[in-house]
């Protein structure tokens, strides 16, 4: 990456820098001084910190439902405090926020759409590396994993109190895990002797109960419980199903929404909304559209792009990153 600070950027390296602020050129390019795009992951605002560097009369309005790293990324972001909006929220709740703010960007925003936003999905780097949040299975800590301290649910407490049914099928369908029944038959019988309260214990359990052949493929054997846990106690692919159709109506002509995928059940809700999205309206057979059945949206990338082999050297998070971009190229409504 051209010239790029570690250390300036907080330890942590935004995927795909380059192609992120590319893909939203030309939204940024068509709304000039009154662009102003939503970063709903904001993170280390490592992306929201390069796109203030990158386009200069652009606003951003950066989301977190994290209030400490908000807190920290939006002291990173002083120098362009004049052209940022920070929102403590879970990134579905964004317009709800923007339509309640009494700031000029949120003004901007409303009067005029978006120029782009970016969700960069999943825990961030610096959230992984906070190790008593519990996120973290090569650590022993508390079984937190909430991204937002404020909610009730814990990870502890799905191990603790859900029943064989859900437990299995949140470990099978969020984690891909093929012993999910078996891990929570474990679970279950663990927990009547002590209750679950740390990270080392799980990962023992884990150890015990899946079998030696299949630890010995596809990664660390608490990868895929840990994911599912996770994605359970934040509602993640809840709040990606509920941001997808609220972004993308408050998208410009010519703003597009871009969407960073790390796991297969997020990109395919991602997938699914977009295509949904392009689709004409008219019924099928028809030589041409008819009017006002056209599709108000584009689909900018050809299926899911991914990081280059470059890229990945640098930031082995990269490595399973599925981009897909979406541009509004009709007003709502379809009337050009």
């Amino acid at each position: 990456m051209d010239n790029f600070d570690i250390a300036a950027n907080h330890g942590h390296v935004p995927v795909m820098r380059d192609r992120m602020a590319q893909l939203l050129t030309p939204g940024v390019e068509k709304l000039g001084s009154n662009a102003v795009i939503v970063d709903g992951t904001l993170g280390a605002g490592g992306h929201t910190e390069y796109f203030f560097q990158t386009f200069p009369e652009v606003s951003i309005i950066g989301v977190d439902r994290d209030s400490a790293s908000l807190a920290k990324a939006t002291e990173r972001l002083a120098p362009f405090a004049d052209r940022f909006l920070p929102i403590n929220a879970r990134f579905d709740d964004v317009w709800r926020e923007v339509e309640g703010s009494d700031s000029p960007i949120a003004a901007r925003a409303q009067q005029h759409g978006l120029a782009g936003a970016l969700f960069d999905l999943g825990v961030s780097s610096m959230q992984l590396d906070q190790v008593d949040r519990g996120f973290a299975y090569r650590t022993d800590a508390p079984l937190d994993m909430r991204m937002d301290a404020s909610q009730p649910l814990t990870a502890a407490d799905v191990l603790n109190t859900y029943e064989h049914g859900d437990l299995a099928r949140i470990l099978k369908t969020y984690g891909d895990e093929k012993f999910a029944g078996k891990i929570a038959s474990a679970v279950l019988r663990e927990r009547d002797k002590e209750p679950f309260s740390t990270s080392a214990r799980l990962v023992e359990l884990l150890y015990a109960t899946i079998p030696a052949a299949s630890r010995r493929t596809g990664g660390h054997p608490a990868k895929r419980t840990f994911q599912a846990l996770r994605i359970e106690v934040n509602r993640e692919l809840e709040a990606i199903e509920q941001v997808l159709p609220v972004i993308t109506g408050e998208l410009a002509v010519g703003g597009r929404a871009v969407f960073m995928s790390y796991q297969s059940l997020e990109d395919r809700l991602v997938k699914h909304a977009f295509a949904e999205l392009a689709a004409s309206k008219s019924p099928a057979g028809l030589p041409m559209d008819l009017p006002g059945t056209e599709p108000e949206f584009s689909i900018v990338t050809r299926g899911a792009e991914k990081a280059s082999e470059d890229e990945i050297a640098e930031n082995s998070r990269a490595a399973s990153v599925r981009v897909r971009a979406i541009e509004r190229i009709l007003p709502a409504g379809g009337a050009a």
